[in-house]
């Protein structure tokens, strides 16, 4: 798994031989769920290629992201359950087609005494979570709509580096935590000013980027 080997090169190389031999390689496809709200984990995603979402969702079904996991990242809120034996507290599905290796809950603890690398990988895993959900907490508290609406624009852009984005305004109202309509006319604002261009199901931003 030489791909392995390049993108996570600063682990020791015992470590890189172990997580090769007891990881599992799998590949999962745009919405496909990888870790369920409620659920024990069994194992956790290191993430090879794609790109995955954290979000929890409300009862009426409504959608708060958290962050978004990219290549070299691993959960954090999935270390944290697995460490604690506790049920997930947020869903995780790809957004694109995703490769990562699936990794045994009862590894971390060992590796945590065992290889340096893996616990300053872990730590800062926590640190650049912490970091991420204080702006989501911030940008809720703080932010009119429409500026949230963009930050979620170049928030996209900054993790997955794709200025264009296939999505429903009922979906992007979810993942807002409003309704379509608001969604709607939030985003026909934003191209009379120029900012975006809007087709079918389909959001050009590369002019706020």
């Amino acid at each position: 798994m030489q791909d392995f080997n390049n993108q996570y090169y600063f682990l020791e190389k015992s470590l890189q031989e172990e997580i090769q031999l007891l990881g599992t390689l799998k590949v999962f496809q745009p919405e496909e769920v990888i870790i369920r709200e409620g659920q024990f984990i069994s194992s956790f995603p290191l993430v090879m290629r794609g790109l995955i979402k954290v979000s929890r969702n409300n009862n009426e079904g409504n959608e708060l992201l958290l962050y978004y996991l990219k290549r070299n990242e691993v959960c954090a809120m999935a270390l944290t359950c697995c460490m604690t034996n506790l049920k997930s507290t947020v869903n995780a599905v790809a957004e694109e087609e995703t490769s990562v290796i699936l990794l045994p809950v009862h590894l971390i603890d060992g590796w945590i005494y065992k290889y340096p690398s893996w616990k300053n990988f872990v730590m800062q895993t926590f640190q650049n979570r912490f970091r991420e959900l204080i702006d989501t907490i911030d940008a809720v508290a703080f932010l009119n709509l429409d500026e949230r609406l963009v930050r979620y624009f170049t928030d996209r852009y900054t993790k997955t580096g794709n200025s264009t984005l296939s999505v429903t305004h009922q979906e992007l109202a979810l993942k807002l935590n409003t309704s379509r309509e608001v969604i709607s006319r939030l985003l026909k604002k934003l191209e009379n000013e120029g900012k975006i261009k809007l087709s079918r199901n389909f959001i050009d931003f590369s002019l706020l980027v």
